[in-house]
């Protein structure tokens, strides 16, 4: 089958730049565009909550590649421009200026925008939401020493921007509704011990709480404090809203896509092929069924973006896809270097590897959540190393003996060799 004669990709952000990268290395051709909504070439968002916040120098290391890559690719990449209609008929996508791009395949890469705060929406003076570069740089205005932060939201990103603002000296408060840290994300011991090692680092944790009501200053417009349900009042003099993320799918839906009503995001198949077979959609934008969950899902992570990149630029050209990886996440925050295999889900237990207090200097250790012997769910702290050595088990599913991983006297390579070895048949 011939290759496509054009494909446009919308959406600039991490899955758009690395698809546009990975169509080339497979030796497309055709006519490429890459359309982005905001004024700067890609770049990378992990940094927005962390080494962009502390300097202005990280923003050029943040590029997904190299200013002439672009060109020398023959990438066409309309940057500051929104991408307002998709046409599934006529195979067209239709911009704010009022240009057509027509397309053989059309790759949506759109991610998606920061759930608001109805009390405190994007605009109001002095509240951040960090989901740009240009957020990212208002904020890093405001991360001066002594300053009150609040962060709203002990999610992944809230946590990051927290752990940014001590280090740069602020006054660091995390208000979460939720009775503990990322109930959804990480086990119930590890959650708890995030949060006293937040707590040992300077942060103060409102957990299980809400915001009650704003108090605003004489203008009327720019918060003064945050009242939780309890009636304590907070002062803040920037308050950061971090309550998640609210997939990018107008230009999927309008065009008539199937949305899942589950998620939001758009359907897709193993392939990342949409409803319409001319149109794929990757990332934070997408919804995949996943085995390891038993259900669609979209993952919000670098290495998704990354990997559904290479899935549908395979599928765009009638070539066979990688196999998917086990999944992986990570995150920077409060000292530590936190790594993550697979995702938690119900009836697993866990075993721990280490005992490192929260206060220690640069603690160690591994979760391993498993069913039945079969490993599920890991995370480390400054432990990655030892959780690649551990990947190979989770991802052929071979049954370990936990309380062998428990015990920090077992040297971990022989014991991941022996739980292979019984794995094999004789």
């Amino acid at each position: 089958m011939a290759p496509p004669a054009s494909i446009v990709i919308v959406g600039a952000g991490q899955g758009g730049a690395m698809a546009a990268a990975a169509l080339r290395s497979s030796g497309y051709a055709g006519a490429l565009v890459l359309v982005g909504r905001e004024p700067h070439a890609p770049y990378e968002r992990p940094p927005l909550s962390k080494a962009i916040l502390r300097a202005v120098e990280a923003e050029a290391a943040a590029a997904i590649h190299p200013p002439a890559f672009y060109a020398g690719q023959d990438i066409r990449l309309i940057s500051g421009m929104e991408a307002l209609a998709l046409d599934p008929a006529r195979r067209e996508i239709r911009l704010a200026d009022g240009s057509v791009l027509a397309y053989d395949r059309c790759l949506l890469a759109t991610g998606g925008q920061a759930r608001e705060l109805a009390a405190l929406p994007r605009g109001t003076p002095n509240v951040h939401y960090v989901r740009t570069l240009d957020d990212a740089r208002g904020l890093r205005a405001c991360l001066r020493p002594g300053a009150r932060i609040v962060v709203v939201g002990g999610g992944f990103l809230g946590l990051e921007i927290a752990s940014t603002a001590l280090d740069g000296g602020a006054d660091t408060t995390i208000v979460e509704s939720a009775p503990r840290l990322l109930p959804n994300a990480l086990p119930a011991p590890f959650s708890d011990w995030l949060a006293a090692r937040a707590a040992a680092t300077g942060a103060r944790l409102c957990l299980g709480t809400g915001i009650a009501s704003i108090a605003w200053h004489a203008d009327g417009r720019t918060p003064s404090a945050l009242v939780l349900d309890s009636g304590e009042a907070l002062p803040a003099d920037a308050v950061v809203v971090a309550i998640g993320l609210q997939p990018e799918v107008g230009l999927a839906r309008d065009a008539g896509l199937d949305i899942d009503p589950a998620n939001g995001g758009i359907r897709v198949d193993a392939h990342c092929r949409s409803s319409d077979p001319h149109v794929l959609a990757i990332g934070d934008c997408a919804s995949q069924h996943r085995d390891f969950l038993g259900r669609h899902a979209r993952l919000e992570s670098w290495q998704n973006a990354n990997e559904q990149a290479r899935v549908a630029a395979a599928a765009m050209l009638d070539a066979e896809p990688p196999l998917p990886p086990y999944p992986w996440f990570w995150t920077d925050q409060f000292g530590c270097n936190i790594q993550m295999l697979g995702m938690p889900a119900p009836g697993l237990v866990y075993a721990c590897r280490g005992a490192d207090s929260p206060e220690s200097e640069t603690p160690r250790l591994i979760w391993l959540g498993h069913r039945d012997g079969i490993p599920v769910h890991g995370v480390a702290v400054n432990a990655a190393a030892d959780l690649r050595q551990l990947r190979g088990l989770f991802e052929r599913g071979i049954r370990i003996d936990p309380a062998g991983f428990a015990d920090a006297g077992t040297a971990l390579k022989p014991w991941i060799k022996a739980c292979q070895q019984a794995a094999t048949p004789a």
